[in-house]
């Protein structure tokens, strides 16, 4: 079961500026920025895990993960001594940082340059790597600056020169099955519609131009190529609608953000709405969304949270505000037993029946979505049970565009339920089949999207029925 396109899964986070601790003396051979990150990774895990940390195994996993790899890049014979942990942390990070400027000042000459990463660097990131994992948590981990980059790219999607819709092949006409046209976009603008077939790309049809591909990777390219540009520039469309061709419209290309909500109405004036991930924009692009499914008359809505593996913590909480009105969200729990609550924020839309998918990818802030509709009763899951992800991680930055993603907290839906491991059960159940491909938003080819909508199709006759008329009473 797989979406048409590829959606990173993302962990639940807190972006948090990191707080660099008191200088320590940096080694001869470690640049004062490598000292700074490996000091502030050691501080940042045993001040901030959500679990108390074990020194002694946060220095073993440093020097453990230095000489694996080194011995993974071919250094024969790697070794460094042993270190023994105090209950003095500016102690223990002292010793980290000798054991770490020994190791680069032994070794580092012999590492080649990965992704032009000295030698130097590549031993501060693995004794970071070692001491994060140190913790056995899955969650907790060091980001190079590229993986960094790529969550980022993730949460908060990227920019390009485009016409603003996404697609597929349709496997008989070979034309462009236009699936979401984003709102207020460029095709938006011009009338592009959902399920619209696009035939010719600036008068050369679309099988032409897919002639000799035998990968989804190369079609991808080759319409990438012809529907992307420079903003203000053109392409013209010709577009098939219902079976019958319309006129050509000419598109000019616009600055494009990746969206991470998708929005289309349903037969029966239900709005469905698919949440890709939990990213900066995402809550105001629903707003922007829900607006326009209103406007068209939606009786109900469908909220997608499948294949969906989270994103920013706020962003739960500001997506679950449109549909709750008040009360809490969630909680968060630190190690210190800090409860922090987070309440609706007003912002809600006016009520309607609500069913929301979910899967065993629904995960982390998507988890903290379905689980506060869930309980607050303001609508239905639907699909199979969740994935657990009941924790919080918080990011920390560092100076060459590292990071350090540690879990710091827990947290439990409004009615307190910890679902860490154990996920979120829907009211509604519907399982697909193994190895079941399945088209999110297609009716034809979406039978959990089928559940949802006879749950939410009677739920609209219930609103319909008129009251049965009271028995005639009888007189003598």
């Amino acid at each position: 079961m797989k979406r048409l396109v590829t959606v990173a899964l993302a962990a639940l986070l807190t972006l948090a500026t990191a707080r660099v601790p008191a200088a320590t003396a940096a080694a001869p051979s470690l640049s004062a920025t490598q000292t700074e990150e490996l000091v502030t990774s050691y501080v940042r895990l045993t001040a901030d895990f959500y679990k108390k940390v074990d020194r002694q195994a946060a220095l073993d996993g440093a020097r453990t993960s230095m000489i694996d790899y080194l011995k993974k890049h071919k250094v024969p014979n790697a070794a460094l001594p042993a270190l023994h942990a105090s209950d003095d942390d500016a102690s223990n990070a002292d010793s980290l940082n000798r054991e770490v400027g020994a190791a680069v000042t032994e070794y580092a000459s012999r590492l080649d340059p990965v992704e032009t990463l000295s030698g130097s660097t590549q031993i501060t990131y693995a004794a970071i790597a070692g001491i994060l994992g140190s913790v056995k948590d899955r969650y907790t981990v060091f980001l190079s600056p590229k993986e960094y980059a790529a969550l980022n790219e993730g949460l908060d999607g990227t920019s390009f020169g485009g016409v603003g819709i996404s697609y597929s092949i349709d496997d008989k006409t070979h034309f462009l099955h236009v699936e979401n046209v984003i709102l207020d976009g460029p095709s938006d603008k011009a009338g592009l519609q959902p399920e619209d077939m696009i035939s010719a790309i600036d008068g050369k049809a679309v099988p032409q131009i897919l002639e000799g591909t035998t990968t989804l990777e190369v079609w991808q390219k080759r319409i990438t190529q012809v529907l992307r540009g420079e903003p203000g520039t053109r392409v013209r469309l010709t577009i098939v609608r219902s079976g019958k061709p319309l006129e050509p419209v000419t598109i000019t290309r616009e600055t494009i953000h990746q969206p991470s909500v998708s929005s289309k109405m349903l037969p029966g004036s239900i709005g469905y709405v698919d949440l890709a991930v939990f990213g900066a924009t995402t809550a105001s692009e629903l707003s922007t969304a829900l607006k326009r499914l209103d406007a068209q008359g939606a009786k109900a809505y469908v909220l997608d949270l499948r294949y969906n593996g989270g994103g920013y913590l706020n962003a739960a909480v500001d997506v679950a505000s449109k549909f709750i009105s008040s009360g809490p969200i969630v909680s968060v729990k630190s190690r210190a037993g800090t409860d922090t609550e987070y309440d609706a924020e007003n912002t809600a839309i006016a009520p309607r029946p609500l069913a929301v998918l979910v899967n065993q990818y629904t995960a982390s802030a998507s988890e903290i979505t379905a689980g506060a509709i869930q309980d607050s009763g303001v609508g239905t899951l639907v699909g199979t049970k969740t994935f657990g992800k009941g924790v919080v991680q918080t990011i920390f930055p560092m100076r060459d565009g590292s990071a350090v993603k540690i879990t710091t907290a827990r947290y439990f839906t409004p009615k307190g339920r910890d679902i860490n491991a154990v996920g979120i059960e829907p009211e509604i159940k519907s399982e697909l089949a193994k190895d079941q491909k399945i088209r999110p938003g297609d009716i034809a080819q979406d039978p959990q999207l089928v559940a949802a909508l006879n749950f939410i199709n009677g739920r609209i006759a219930q609103q319909t029925t008129p009251p049965a008329a009271p028995p005639v009473k009888s007189r003598y």
